[in-house]
């Protein structure tokens, strides 16, 4: 799942990787504890892109993540934030049950609430105004991307903060070259995934195709004073077994998906590298790494 579109819905819901960009064959709950694991994962990067937040919106009294997936990130504005009410959208009644679990395991849970329906519309059910709005990946999934910002600005309160996390690099676990099959394999995984999120967003409903100028959609949102900031998670070799295992997940589910799409010789190298008995596989290789980049924008709703 990993990539830039990944959604994440923590990560992946891509890192949606191929999200697994099949919104009728997705079962999010199902991806529930790889979506968990992946953001867990991700922390240092979400926590970077957190602390630059802190920076713009000061003491938020109301943050929303809308296509908050498990709630790894919603917990983390908690912890941010500790005098800021926040409540998890999503879509996926098992996912926010994991929200809501998880921020009485931290001990938030007289601040921490969920709403289930899907983005934009089940925002306007909202009791309040939101200072800080955050999407993480989650505006690629819905069809015309501009009139959904548009809706998410709407929620705002007056000089409140839309911040969508959209964009950045695909990921990278190994070396170009691995000593067997042709080099360069992910950079072709990222071509066939690529192709696959095009087909994905032109079967949303009501799909519309827009230039992914993420400011310059903002802007037209009716928002402010946009900022990007790219936040980096480098995890190097050799990996914990926790990135070991985020890497083999996302590379087995690439196999799942997208095996028809690559050709003979990379699948047969795909499936060395995903044998547990192979000494050159993912689970024994010295060289195994995460590095991934995720772009976050913002915007301000004018007072």
């Amino acid at each position: 799942m990993a990539h830039h579109h990944d959604h994440d819905r923590g990560h992946h819901h891509d890192h949606d990787r191929g999200h697994h960009h099949d919104h009728t064959d997705l079962d999010w709950a199902e991806m529930a504890p790889l979506l968990e694991s992946q953001a867990e994962l991700f922390t240092p990067l979400y926590e970077r892109a957190l602390n630059w937040l802190a920076k713009e919106v000061t003491e938020p009294g109301l943050v929303v993540d809308a296509g908050s997936g498990p709630g790894v990130i919603s917990c983390l504005f908690a912890e941010t934030f500790p005098g800021a009410r926040i409540v998890a959208v999503d879509g996926s009644g098992p996912l926010l049950e994991r929200a809501g679990a998880r921020a009485a395991r931290q001990g938030v849970a007289d601040r921490f609430s969920t709403l289930a329906g899907e983005l934009p519309g089940v925002l306007e059910e909202l009791d309040y105004p939101a200072d800080l709005l955050w999407a993480s990946r989650s505006v690629h999934h819905l069809g015309d991307q501009s009139a959904a910002l548009t809706a998410l600005a709407r929620r705002l309160a007056p000089g409140g903060t839309l911040a969508v996390m959209e964009g950045g690099l695909p990921a990278r676990f190994l070396p170009r070259d691995i000593g067997f099959g042709r080099p360069g394999l992910q950079a072709r995984i990222d071509a066939v995934e690529e192709e696959r999120f095009a087909r994905m967003r032109a079967d949303l409903p009501g799909s519309v195709a827009h230039t992914e100028d993420w400011p310059a959609l903002l802007t037209s949102a009716g928002l402010h004073h946009t900022r990007s900031r790219t936040f980096l998670l480098d995890l190097p070799a050799p990996a914990t077994d926790r990135a070991r295992a985020y890497v083999v997940a996302t590379l087995t589910r690439v196999r799942e998906m997208l095996a028809g799409e690559l050709d003979a010789e990379d699948r047969a190298t795909l499936d060395r590298l995903l044998d547990p008995d192979d000494e050159a596989g993912l689970h024994h290789r010295p060289d195994v790494f995460v590095l991934a980049a995720h772009t976050v924008h913002t915007a301000v709703r004018p007072v």
